[in-house]
């Protein structure tokens, strides 16, 4: 199970600019999706990578399909040579995603994102509109599952919002 308050404030003490995606942002919307990991949109400014290391390194990170035996060297060089990645951390799954399908790379990510308080600390979310975006290009059969919900949930914003 993923801590995600240590994980979201670990993020936020340290000055990582990110912007919360996937289940947890289908949460933040109404959504009774249950998720086990944190999915982030990051920026890949050399100075937010030093922080995303810096932030994750007490925690252990190391990609989750790899053997634990395998070595892996958590550092910016990493962050730098890629772009995604699914790891596994002491406080449970975060992915770190370069780009999201649909929506584009951070900042464009950012532009379609809403500040919420998320465990005492102001986070940017993705949009319920430009999640459904990203869910729909994704097109993967779990976001199949969870579009029917998250488009009633918009409809239903926007029925509140014209009465």
């Amino acid at each position: 199970m993923v801590n995600l308050k240590k994980l979201i404030t670990c993020l936020k003490n340290n000055q990582v600019e990110f912007v919360v995606i996937g289940g947890v942002a289908a949460t933040v919307h109404g959504s009774a999706y249950v998720t086990y990991d944190l999915d982030i949109s990051y920026s890949r400014d050399v100075e937010n990578l030093a922080r995303v290391v810096k932030a994750l390194a007490p925690y252990h990170p190391r990609p989750r399909d790899m053997p634990d035996d395998l070595p892996f060297f958590w550092d910016e060089r990493t962050l730098r040579r890629g772009l995604n990645f699914t790891l596994k951390t002491d406080l449970g799954d975060i992915d770190l995603l370069g780009e999201v399908a649909g929506i584009g790379d951070f900042e464009q990510t950012l532009a379609s994102s809403i500040l919420v308080q998320l465990f005492g600390v102001e986070c940017a979310v993705l949009s319920l509109e430009a999640l459904i975006k990203a869910k729909r290009a994704a097109d993967r059969p779990k976001d199949h599952l969870i579009l029917p919900e998250l488009e009633a949930l918009l409809e239903a914003n926007n029925d509140a919002s014209t009465h």
